[in-house]
């Protein structure tokens, strides 16, 4: 199903009408804290049935998920500008295991009605992702980010999107981020969680500061990984249009279009900075040590390495 920025527009001006929305209550899966209202349709997202052309872009929150979304919905149409605004980010690419509201279409219910192929969306640890996924051998795009600057960009999020649980203060919130008692669950066993699994399915795990720093080599390995060829003016194009800046004045993009009952962009906008490093501006020098401890622990054994700045 494509729908054109207008009625795209009508979906969302139809949330306002939904004046019992509030922020979110956690509910748990599996040990691993989600929204309420996924856990009440736990069972349907489960049992989502999975094609094999599916594509699934998959990440913690706020590692730049919207960023690879757009990159790959650029390839696909081969740097089509118009036929990537035909909808906003949320309706191009479902978000499988999201309820905005119990009268509303879930992300599984859109993903449902679209045509192959398609390309989906989830914040899913890696265990929790549908079964089908696997059964059907679906190629998946990780995204990962390093964990201080994630967690900045999530507390922001947190503030202006209002479905959100409540973020409390800075302070607040990094203590349940490094707990991981925020939605999606820890940051460390998501990430280290899809890193082994990418030795036994076919997932292209890429690193949020490896985009910043060489968008052109890092989107040459989508390219390869969805086995496109695209001309070098065209690859060029997809450069410029998922720059940060360009895709923050995209209202396809940048969330814009929802109403501000729901993303309120003048607490914080959906599209902040964009930056490697912000996470300094943020952390007191209490905060940074008591983290790096935790980090050292709970990253030991491990291969995956991050880059806390550039």
């Amino acid at each position: 199903m494509c729908l054109s920025p207008v009625s795209a527009l009508e979906n969302m001006e139809e949330l306002k009408v939904h004046s019992d929305m509030t922020r979110t209550e956690l509910g748990e899966v599996e040990g691993i804290p989600l929204t309420t209202m996924t856990c009440d349709t736990w069972d349907k997202i489960w049992a989502f049935q999975a094609k094999p052309d599916d594509l699934l872009i998959a990440s913690y929150a706020k590692s730049g998920t919207t960023w690879t979304q757009e990159i790959v919905d650029m390839i696909q149409h081969d740097g089509d500008t118009e036929r990537c605004k035909r909808a906003s980010t949320y309706d191009r690419h479902p978000f499988i295991e999201w309820v905005l509201h119990k009268t509303l279409p879930t992300g599984l219910d859109k993903a449902e009605e679209m045509p192959s192929p398609r390309t989906l969306k989830t914040h899913l640890s890696v265990q929790l992702v549908p079964p089908s996924f696997w059964e059907q051998n679906c190629k998946i795009i990780y995204v990962a980010r390093n964990a201080k600057d994630c967690l900045v960009s999530y507390y922001h999020f947190h503030r202006m999107n209002l479905l959100m649980p409540e973020p409390g203060t800075w302070d607040d919130f990094f203590e349940k981020y490094v707990a991981g008692k925020v939605l999606w669950g820890s940051w460390y066993d998501h990430v280290k969680g899809w890193w082994e699994a990418k030795d036994k399915h076919r997932i292209l795990y890429l690193f949020y500061e490896d985009i910043k720093e060489n968008p052109r080599r890092e989107i040459l390995k989508v390219l390869q990984f969805l086995e496109k060829d695209l001309e070098k003016k065209v690859l060029d194009k997809i450069i410029h249009c998922t720059q940060f800046e360009v895709m923050k004045d995209n209202p396809m993009a940048n969330y814009t279009s929802f109403p501000t009952e729901i993303m309120d962009h003048s607490i914080s906008p959906f599209m902040r900075k964009g930056a490697v490093g912000d996470w300094k501006n943020h952390f007191t020098v209490a905060q940074n040590e008591k983290f790096d401890s935790d980090y050292k622990q709970k990253m030991a054994g491990t291969s995956l390495t991050f880059r806390m700045e550039l």
